[in-house]
């Protein structure tokens, strides 16, 4: 459907000579929600794969004996540390993670909202010089 709308924005942009101020304004806003909206998705699924990346080094270490000598890589090093404290930090990872994913998930809806309702009033600005 938005990319439907992205056809129209493209369309109307070489006729803007011909546009009100106004529907201008709002084709100009209506494109960068789209671009502020596919940045976030960006972002939220590479933190998405960030979260499942910690839940599988958890899952792995919940396996391992505490005796078990770990390493954790810190740039091009590999560090030795202990189970309990990588655990701890992985952890903390994950929670700020998920409030991260969930802080870009209400940020998603909301400007999904914000595109919705231009594109509604953009779809009536533009219905009497539309083409019929």
């Amino acid at each position: 459907m938005s990319e439907n709308h992205g056809l129209i924005v493209v369309w109307i942009m070489s006729e803007e000579t011909k546009l009100p101020p106004a529907v201008q304004e709002r084709l100009l806003r209506l494109q960068q929600l789209q671009e502020t909206l596919q940045t976030v998705l960006a972002q939220r699924q590479q933190l998405d794969l960030d979260l499942l990346d910690i839940d599988r080094a958890l899952s792995e270490l919940e396996k391992t004996p505490d005796e078990t000598i770990i390493y954790k890589s810190i740039g091009s090093l590999l560090i030795r540390t202990d189970k309990a404290k990588v655990t701890s930090e992985l952890a903390e990872r994950k929670e700020l993670t998920s409030m991260r994913i969930s802080v870009l998930t209400k940020q998603e809806e909301r400007l999904r909202s914000q595109i919705k309702e231009l594109q509604e009033r953009l779809q009536k600005d533009l219905r009497p010089i539309s083409p019929t």
